[in-house]
């Protein structure tokens, strides 16, 4: 070996040493990164006025796949996606025919999983909670139990069920147990998580613990960061300022991402639920996880 190579060779070697586990698993594989998606709720306002010229500017700015929002009332968002060729896996849903299956005019699971194979989609998530069917133990364990059995109609469908978290699934009830305590031990095999990292920061846990915790259970993740001022735990909502871009904020994303591989996650999103400028935001959080 020359001694330019040896050199080479051994500055290489002496680098690898010095990064911590979780970096050489992020820079081992690289795929969330390039394949990063957008979480098309950051936009509904540019959605509502003008779909096709927001999903281009989604495009530009370099995101490669997008999860819309009430599904199955996605078809403009998903046509524009894939018009700017976006791929489009994942889909937030309504929820009707998952929690209130027994209500008149509600559309049957069925034809929900049957609109998701037209589109291609293969998942399908939960997004969130009203009020009434969050509280109580009881009320979790009845959700966790209607979630399963849309989960197995949808794996029968060749599509992956999941359940999207906020704050609120990690207050304590009496006895310090929580609702995602519930979801954790009541959730079958077929039905999977939606991590929310900002959420989890907010309710004062490890969002990369929490994705090692339940690895080989976590599908997909939504990324937004958390502003300093926030103090956690909080459960019960919070300022539209604690919505930061990512890398303006307090949530490391280099050991979540890195967790993230090793857990099994499918796909990783780009969020941020408020914001005065939007499409500046999403460019400069991609930006960021680009320098990462």
């Amino acid at each position: 070996m020359k001694r330019r190579q040896f050199l080479a060779a051994g500055a290489a070697l002496s680098t690898l040493i010095a990064k911590p586990n979780w970096l050489l698993a992020l820079d081992a594989d690289n795929r969330y990164r390039n394949e990063i998606g957008i979480q098309l709720y950051t936009l509904r306002n540019e959605i509502g006025k003008d779909v096709a010229g927001t999903l281009k500017a989604v495009a530009d700015a370099g995101y490669k796949q997008v999860e819309p929002y009430g599904f199955p009332g996605a078809d403009a968002m998903i046509r524009e996606a894939k018009a700017n060729g976006m791929t489009v896996n994942s889909s937030h849903c309504n929820t009707d025919s998952i929690l209130h299956p027994e209500r008149n005019g509600v559309q049957p699971f069925d034809a929900l999983l049957e609109k998701a194979n037209k589109h291609g989609l293969t998942h399908l998530v939960v997004p969130y909670l009203s009020g009434d069917m969050r509280d109580s133990l009881d009320k979790y364990k009845m959700v966790a139990d209607r979630c399963n059995e849309a989960a197995e109609k949808a794996a029968g469908a060749g599509v992956q069920l999941a359940y999207h978290n906020h704050a609120f699934e990690f207050k304590p009830f009496e006895g310090g147990k929580t609702g995602y305590d519930v979801f954790k031990e009541r959730f079958s095999d077929q039905m999977k998580f939606e991590i929310d990292v900002f959420w989890v920061a907010v309710a004062g846990v490890d969002p990369a613990k929490l994705i090692g915790d339940l690895s080989g259970r976590v599908t997909q993740l939504h990324l937004k960061d958390l502003d300093a001022s926030v103090e956690t735990p909080a459960y019960d909502g919070i300022s539209k300022d604690a919505f930061k871009e990512l890398g303006n904020g307090v949530i490391d994303m280099q050991p979540i991402l890195a967790a993230a591989e090793k857990a099994g996650v499918a796909h990783c999103h780009v969020e941020q639920d408020h914001s005065p400028h939007p499409l500046d935001s999403i460019r400069e959080s991609i930006g960021y996880l680009g320098k990462l």
